[in-house]
Protein backbone atom coordinates (compact mmCIF):
# COMPACT_ATOMS: atom_id res chain seq x y z
CA UNK A 1 0.00 0.00 0.00
CA UNK A 2 1.16 3.35 -0.75
CA UNK A 3 2.63 5.37 2.44
CA UNK A 4 -0.13 8.31 3.15
CA UNK A 5 2.15 10.56 4.70
CA UNK A 6 5.88 10.54 2.98
CA UNK A 7 9.14 11.73 4.78
CA UNK A 8 12.44 12.79 2.53
CA UNK A 9 15.56 14.20 4.52
CA UNK A 10 16.77 17.65 2.38
CA UNK A 11 19.65 18.71 4.27
CA UNK A 12 19.30 19.21 7.85
CA UNK A 13 15.41 19.63 6.81
CA UNK A 14 12.54 17.18 7.32
CA UNK A 15 10.43 17.72 4.44
CA UNK A 16 7.25 15.90 5.50
CA UNK A 17 4.09 15.36 2.79
CA UNK A 18 0.47 14.49 3.09
CA UNK A 19 -0.02 12.04 0.30
CA UNK A 20 -3.61 10.85 -0.78
CA UNK A 21 -3.48 13.14 -4.24
CA UNK A 22 -6.02 11.52 -5.96
CA UNK A 23 -8.33 12.04 -2.79
CA UNK A 24 -6.99 15.92 -2.91
CA UNK A 25 -4.82 14.27 0.61
CA UNK A 26 -8.51 14.05 2.24
CA UNK A 27 -7.73 13.44 6.13
CA UNK A 28 -7.94 9.66 7.85
CA UNK A 29 -7.32 8.21 10.93
CA UNK A 30 -4.50 6.54 9.07
CA UNK A 31 -3.11 9.45 7.78
CA UNK A 32 -3.53 10.86 11.28
CA UNK A 33 -1.43 7.85 13.19
CA UNK A 34 1.02 7.98 9.83
CA UNK A 35 1.72 11.78 10.56
CA UNK A 36 2.03 11.42 14.80
CA UNK A 37 4.50 8.88 14.15
CA UNK A 38 6.44 10.92 11.34
CA UNK A 39 7.11 13.63 14.11
CA UNK A 40 7.95 11.57 16.54
CA UNK A 41 10.71 10.33 14.19
CA UNK A 42 11.52 13.58 13.57
CA UNK A 43 11.70 14.79 17.00
CA UNK A 44 13.72 11.95 17.86
CA UNK A 45 16.64 12.27 14.81
CA UNK A 46 19.33 14.79 16.19
CA UNK A 47 20.16 14.97 11.87
CA UNK A 48 16.62 16.91 11.46
CA UNK A 49 16.92 20.68 12.31
CA UNK A 50 13.59 22.09 11.08
CA UNK A 51 10.46 20.09 9.76
CA UNK A 52 8.33 20.94 6.50
CA UNK A 53 4.88 19.96 6.26
CA UNK A 54 3.11 20.05 3.11
CA UNK A 55 0.65 18.54 0.60
CA UNK A 56 0.76 16.41 -2.95
CA UNK A 57 -0.58 18.97 -5.23
CA UNK A 58 -2.92 20.17 -6.16
CA UNK A 59 -3.85 20.15 -2.51
CA UNK A 60 -2.46 20.71 1.07
CA UNK A 61 -5.49 19.05 2.72
CA UNK A 62 -9.05 18.61 1.16
CA UNK A 63 -10.06 17.85 4.75
CA UNK A 64 -12.14 15.39 6.24
CA UNK A 65 -12.40 11.81 3.70
CA UNK A 66 -16.09 12.31 2.58
CA UNK A 67 -15.94 8.94 1.00
CA UNK A 68 -18.30 7.26 3.94
CA UNK A 69 -20.86 9.51 2.61
CA UNK A 70 -23.73 10.33 5.18
CA UNK A 71 -22.02 7.98 7.81
CA UNK A 72 -18.55 10.18 7.49
CA UNK A 73 -19.37 11.50 11.41
CA UNK A 74 -21.51 8.56 12.31
CA UNK A 75 -21.06 8.01 16.05
CA UNK A 76 -17.54 6.24 16.28
CA UNK A 77 -17.38 2.44 17.10
CA UNK A 78 -13.93 2.77 18.56
CA UNK A 79 -11.66 4.73 20.02
CA UNK A 80 -11.96 8.38 18.94
CA UNK A 81 -10.09 11.89 19.53
CA UNK A 82 -10.96 15.28 17.63
CA UNK A 83 -6.93 15.55 18.05
CA UNK A 84 -5.90 12.52 15.87
CA UNK A 85 -2.09 13.86 15.35
CA UNK A 86 -0.44 12.80 18.45
CA UNK A 87 2.19 14.48 19.19
CA UNK A 88 1.04 17.91 17.44
CA UNK A 89 3.34 20.02 15.73
CA UNK A 90 3.69 22.55 18.13
CA UNK A 91 4.62 19.66 21.33
CA UNK A 92 7.90 18.70 18.79
CA UNK A 93 11.04 20.80 20.08
CA UNK A 94 12.18 21.11 16.20
CA UNK A 95 10.64 24.47 14.63
CA UNK A 96 7.29 23.08 12.25
CA UNK A 97 6.69 25.56 9.09
CA UNK A 98 3.48 24.30 7.50
CA UNK A 99 3.90 24.59 3.67
CA UNK A 100 0.31 25.04 2.29
CA UNK A 101 0.70 24.52 -1.02
CA UNK A 102 -3.11 24.71 -1.90
CA UNK A 103 -6.60 23.93 -0.39
CA UNK A 104 -6.72 23.24 3.13
CA UNK A 105 -10.44 22.81 4.21
CA UNK A 106 -11.64 21.51 8.19
CA UNK A 107 -8.65 20.01 9.88
CA UNK A 108 -6.35 20.20 7.02
CA UNK A 109 -6.31 23.95 8.27
CA UNK A 110 -6.49 23.55 11.67
CA UNK A 111 -3.14 20.71 12.16
CA UNK A 112 -1.92 23.81 10.10
CA UNK A 113 -2.59 25.89 12.60
CA UNK A 114 -0.30 23.83 15.05
CA UNK A 115 2.18 24.67 13.00
CA UNK A 116 5.06 27.28 14.06
CA UNK A 117 5.01 29.26 10.71
CA UNK A 118 2.54 29.07 7.78
CA UNK A 119 3.38 29.84 3.94
CA UNK A 120 0.36 29.88 2.42
CA UNK A 121 -0.95 30.12 -1.21
CA UNK A 122 -2.39 32.93 -2.27
CA UNK A 123 -5.16 31.42 -4.39
CA UNK A 124 -6.10 28.54 -2.41
CA UNK A 125 -9.34 28.26 -0.69
CA UNK A 126 -9.31 28.09 3.19
CA UNK A 127 -12.08 27.04 5.80
CA UNK A 128 -13.03 25.29 8.89
CA UNK A 129 -16.25 24.83 7.99
CA UNK A 130 -17.19 21.65 10.34
CA UNK A 131 -20.31 24.14 12.12
CA UNK A 132 -21.97 23.65 8.78
CA UNK A 133 -21.34 19.67 8.66
CA UNK A 134 -23.23 19.33 12.04
CA UNK A 135 -19.96 18.29 14.41
CA UNK A 136 -17.16 20.63 16.02
CA UNK A 137 -13.59 22.18 14.53
CA UNK A 138 -11.36 19.68 15.85
CA UNK A 139 -7.30 20.09 16.13
CA UNK A 140 -7.22 22.19 19.35
CA UNK A 141 -8.27 25.26 16.56
CA UNK A 142 -10.50 26.43 19.74
CA UNK A 143 -6.98 27.15 21.12
CA UNK A 144 -4.65 27.97 18.63
CA UNK A 145 -6.59 29.74 16.15
CA UNK A 146 -7.61 32.37 18.85
CA UNK A 147 -3.74 32.53 20.30
CA UNK A 148 -2.51 33.05 16.13
CA UNK A 149 -5.46 35.14 15.10
CA UNK A 150 -7.19 36.98 18.04
CA UNK A 151 -10.94 36.18 19.70
CA UNK A 152 -12.92 37.88 17.13
CA UNK A 153 -11.13 36.59 13.94
CA UNK A 154 -11.26 33.30 15.36
CA UNK A 155 -15.37 33.71 16.45
CA UNK A 156 -15.83 34.65 12.60
CA UNK A 157 -13.85 31.91 10.99
CA UNK A 158 -14.93 29.05 13.45
CA UNK A 159 -18.43 29.91 13.91
CA UNK A 160 -19.09 30.81 9.96
CA UNK A 161 -17.02 28.08 8.73
CA UNK A 162 -16.84 30.42 5.86
CA UNK A 163 -14.14 30.05 3.06
CA UNK A 164 -11.39 32.59 2.60
CA UNK A 165 -7.87 32.78 0.40
CA UNK A 166 -4.60 33.59 1.16
CA UNK A 167 -4.69 37.33 1.33
CA UNK A 168 -6.91 37.29 4.09
CA UNK A 169 -5.30 34.37 5.89
CA UNK A 170 -2.54 37.18 6.14
CA UNK A 171 -4.67 39.58 6.88
CA UNK A 172 -5.98 37.47 10.23
CA UNK A 173 -2.11 36.83 10.98
CA UNK A 174 -2.58 32.75 10.05
CA UNK A 175 -0.67 33.47 7.23
CA UNK A 176 3.50 33.92 7.63
CA UNK A 177 3.47 34.71 4.20
CA UNK A 178 1.17 34.51 1.19
CA UNK A 179 2.92 33.37 -2.10
CA UNK A 180 1.67 31.91 -6.03
CA UNK A 181 1.23 28.32 -4.94
CA UNK A 182 4.57 26.93 -7.18
CA UNK A 183 6.56 28.51 -4.49
CA UNK A 184 5.20 28.02 -1.33
CA UNK A 185 7.15 24.89 -0.79
CA UNK A 186 10.38 26.24 -2.12
CA UNK A 187 10.46 28.90 0.32
CA UNK A 188 9.24 26.61 3.36
CA UNK A 189 12.32 24.72 2.22
CA UNK A 190 14.58 28.07 2.33
CA UNK A 191 13.58 29.40 5.59
CA UNK A 192 13.90 25.69 7.19
CA UNK A 193 17.29 25.44 5.74
CA UNK A 194 18.30 29.01 6.93
CA UNK A 195 17.26 27.69 10.43
CA UNK A 196 19.26 24.72 10.03
CA UNK A 197 22.22 26.54 9.21
CA UNK A 198 21.93 29.44 11.69
CA UNK A 199 20.24 28.35 14.73
CA UNK A 200 21.25 26.37 17.46
CA UNK A 201 19.38 23.21 18.24
CA UNK A 202 19.02 23.55 22.18
CA UNK A 203 18.08 27.21 21.54
CA UNK A 204 15.27 26.58 19.00
CA UNK A 205 14.19 24.09 21.37
CA UNK A 206 13.64 25.65 24.38
CA UNK A 207 12.41 28.92 22.95
CA UNK A 208 9.75 27.01 20.89
CA UNK A 209 8.58 25.42 24.31
CA UNK A 210 8.86 28.60 25.97
CA UNK A 211 6.58 29.97 23.36
CA UNK A 212 3.92 27.64 23.21
CA UNK A 213 3.75 27.18 27.43
CA UNK A 214 3.47 30.51 28.22
CA UNK A 215 0.13 30.75 25.79
CA UNK A 216 -0.46 27.46 26.71
CA UNK A 217 -0.87 27.89 30.37
CA UNK A 218 -1.08 31.34 30.46
CA UNK A 219 1.86 32.46 32.26
CA UNK A 220 2.38 36.31 33.52
CA UNK A 221 5.03 38.63 32.20
CA UNK A 222 7.09 38.10 35.25
CA UNK A 223 6.87 34.18 35.35
CA UNK A 224 8.11 34.13 31.49
CA UNK A 225 10.84 36.85 32.82
CA UNK A 226 11.56 34.17 35.02
CA UNK A 227 11.75 31.34 32.95
CA UNK A 228 13.79 33.10 30.28
CA UNK A 229 16.15 33.60 33.08
CA UNK A 230 16.18 30.01 34.33
CA UNK A 231 16.92 28.93 30.48
CA UNK A 232 19.53 31.65 29.91
CA UNK A 233 21.50 30.04 32.75
CA UNK A 234 21.19 26.62 31.49
CA UNK A 235 23.24 27.91 28.05
CA UNK A 236 25.01 30.52 28.67
CA UNK A 237 28.63 29.12 29.30
CA UNK A 238 27.69 26.46 27.32
CA UNK A 239 29.58 24.94 24.28
CA UNK A 240 27.36 26.12 21.78
CA UNK A 241 27.39 29.65 23.12
CA UNK A 242 30.83 29.68 22.95
CA UNK A 243 30.74 28.49 19.53
CA UNK A 244 28.44 30.59 18.10
CA UNK A 245 30.39 34.27 18.94
CA UNK A 246 33.59 32.21 18.04
CA UNK A 247 31.77 31.66 14.93
CA UNK A 248 30.38 35.12 14.40
CA UNK A 249 34.27 36.69 15.16
CA UNK A 250 35.47 33.64 11.96
CA UNK A 251 32.87 34.78 10.09
CA UNK A 252 31.94 30.89 9.45
CA UNK A 253 28.72 29.23 10.18
CA UNK A 254 29.00 27.47 13.40
CA UNK A 255 29.28 23.19 14.45
CA UNK A 256 26.85 23.02 16.99
CA UNK A 257 27.52 20.42 19.51
CA UNK A 258 24.23 20.13 21.64
CA UNK A 259 22.43 16.94 20.84
CA UNK A 260 18.72 17.36 21.92
CA UNK A 261 18.64 13.12 21.78
CA UNK A 262 20.84 13.39 24.91
CA UNK A 263 21.22 16.65 26.70
CA UNK A 264 17.46 17.81 26.49
CA UNK A 265 16.09 18.71 30.23
CA UNK A 266 12.36 19.57 30.09
CA UNK A 267 11.41 23.46 30.81
CA UNK A 268 10.78 24.42 35.21
CA UNK A 269 7.22 24.99 35.86
CA UNK A 270 6.85 28.85 37.61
Amino acid sequence: MTDVVLAEMIGEVALITLHRPAKRNAFTAEMGRRLGERFRQCDDNDRVRAIVLTGTPPAFCAGADLTPGTDTFAAPVADFSASPVSPPAFALRKPVIAAVNGHAIGIGLTIALQADLRIMADDARYAIPQVRLGVLPDAMAHWTLPRIAGMANAAELLLTGRTFDGAEALRFGIANRSLPAEEVVPAALHLAAQIAANVAPMSAALSKRLLWDAACHGYTAEQVADLETALHLRVMGSADATEAVRAFRQRRQPEWSARLSTDWQELPRP
